[in-house]
Parts: structure tokens; C-alpha cells; sequence
């Protein structure tokens, strides 16, 4: 097999695609050493998420965003520097540098995993509705429990250890089967646009797709463009349903409708449901080359 050196360049979608495949050209994945020939190979160390922290492009606070990690989520760490960790997220193999102080050693289960969904969920003092707030997490985070009565949880590791979640704010760890997956980015309508977000703090158009479907149970990876490819059905403009994608390049939404476009955007600065045909229009407006979106189902 041939192995490639030099820039770190690799076609997107493919094996080396670098949104996916942590390589340098000084050090790589260990996973990858039958594809890439650089002078290091490192076996990652499997870290959480204490907190929710921006995956950045680089080792420094002013650059951009290329993900959101969530509490409780885990994170592959190949190498660290300048206070950051850089490696990338289990769940979908992203690639980024996060805060080293937003990371902890990951530690044999304690109890159940669980998500927390189907909105954002608080975490109590104790277990009785009346009690403090200690914190709250975004859904999608993840948290080890275990049943401390018919109505609450009680959370057994990580920063609120000794806390606890009402079991209705917990979903199984793989999500909600049963569940309209649309249903879920409903609840993101009104959340302010991030690059890069992945929470109701602030998402983008391709992180309210994927926390939505992973919610729902279903595997997704993060970038708009990979979830057009995963989504391989061809809808016809006559034949949109509920649930089905509109993809134009480098942006994505979830049609709620045959008419209405559920999508975080950078024009309103937030998730909005709009007429499929404003955003379209705008689209001819800014000259877009593709203002007519490509439809797609899972």
C-alpha cells in the first residue's frame, strides 16, 4: 500500500480527508500508519468533556471554530500544547484542538450512560424538584447514572458527581428511536448561530442536522457536505416531505414541511423556520451559483 507524505492535504470525503483523519506532518493517529508516512505515531488517550468547549483549528484562543464538544463526550488526545489538546471527538472522528482544562482522563463506567434530551436538562442538588440548580446541560451531553428513585437519577462521575437529573431530561445512550428526529431541531428554533455550535448556546447549520439526529438514534457525521452524501436518496421538488434535507454548498437545513425550512443561518443570525422559497430567492438575489437547493432523505 502506498502511504502519502508531505502537506497535509487529502481529498475531502476521502480516508485522509483532515476534518476526519488527525495527521500532521510530524504525527498521525497510530490508526492511520498504513496510510500516511510521518516521523511520529502517537496511540491516543481517551479523554471526556467536563464542560462544553469549542473545538478550535488551531492551538490558540482567536482561532476559528471548527466543532463543539459537549459534556461527557469523549475525545481522542494525540498531542497538547499552548493549553490545548489536539486530537478529535469519538462520536464522529472530528478533528480539532480543545482546551486541556475542558478535558479529564476518561474513567472505567461508574453507572449507565445516558444522553441528556429531549431539551436541556438540570442538574439538582438534590433529589426533589424544589431543590438548587447546580447546572445545566445541553442536550446531547452525556452523563453516568444511576436510579436513585421512580422520578430521579443520580449522577455518578464527572464535575456534578453526587447531583441529580429528573428522568425526564435523560434519553438512552443511543438516543431516541421512536422519536420524530425533526422534533428535536424544533426545540433549537430561536438558538443564536455559532460556528461551529452544537448546543443551544449556539449552533450551526450542520450541528443542529447532527445533535438532532443523534438524539433520534441515528449515527451522523458533522459537516453539511457529509451529511448530503449519507443522505442518498434523491427527492424530487414535488415529493418533500418532513424530514427531508435541503443542500446547497456549505449549507444545510430540515424541511418541516413540503414548504418550510427549518435552518441556522448566518443571514437571521439564528434557527429559523422560513418558506423554502425566501431562502431561495435570497439565494438568486446574492448570485449564488446553486440557489435552487439539492433534496435529499436518509
Amino acid at each position: 500500500m502506498t502511504r502519502i507524505s508531505g502537506p497535509r492535504i487529502a481529498k475531502p470525503l476521502g480516508p485522509l480527508d483532515p476534518r476526519t483523519a488527525a495527521w500532521r506532518n510530524d504525527l498521525a493517529d497510530i490508526a492511520l500508519a498504513q496510510l500516511v508516512a510521518v516521523p511520529n505515531y502517537v496511540e491516543p488517550r481517551t479523554m471526556v468533556a467536563t464542560r462544553r468547549a469549542m473545538m478550535l483549528g488551531a492551538d490558540r484562543a482567536d482561532a476559528p471554530a471548527v466543532s463543539e464538544l459537549l459534556p461527557g463526550e469523549t475525545f481522542a488526545l494525540l498531542d497538547s500544547g499552548h493549553g490545548y489538546g489536539w486530537g478529535y471527538s469519538l462520536h464522529d472522528h472530528y478533528v480539532g484542538h480543545v482546551p486541556l482544562d475542558a478535558l479529564a482522563l476518561s474513567q472505567p463506567p461508574a453507572g449507565e450512560a445516558m444522553l441528556i434530551g429531549p431539551g436541556d436538562g438540570l442538574v439538582l442538588a438534590a433529589p426533589a424538584v424544589k431543590a438548587p440548580v447546580v447546572a445545566t446541560l445541553p442536550m446531547a451531553a452525556r452523563v453516568e447514572v444511576t436510579p436513585h428513585d421512580e422520578r430521579f437519577h443520580a449522577i455518578l462521575a464527572g464535575p456534578h458527581a453526587g447531583c441529580f437529573m429528573h428522568h425526564r431530561h435523560l434519553l438512552p445512550a443511543g438516543g431516541d428511536s421512536s422519536a420524530d428526529w425533526v422534533e428535536f431541531a424544533e426545540r433549537f428554533v430561536g438558538t443564536p448561530y455559532r460556528w461551529g455550535g452544537r448546543s443551544r448556546a449556539g449552533v450551526d447549520c450542520s450541528g443542529l442536522v447532527q445533535v438532532s439526529r443523534l438524539l433520534s438514534g441515528h449515527a451522523c457525521r458533522r459537516d453539511s457536505d457529509m451529511q448530503m452524501e449519507d443522505a442518498s436518496y434523491a427527492v424530487m421538488p414535488g415529493e418533500v416531505r418532513r424530514g427531508d434535507l435541503a443542500c446547497w454548498p456549505g449549507h444545510i437545513g430540515v424541511m418541516v414541511d413540503d414548504r418550510h425550512l427549518l435552518h441556522a443561518n448566518a443571514h437571521w443570525m439564528a434557527c429559523v423556520v422560513e418558506p423554502l422559497e425566501d431562502v431561495v430567492a435570497r439565494a438568486r438575489q446574492r448570485g449564488e451559483a446553486q440557489p435552487e437547493p439539492r433534496l435529499r432523505r436518509f
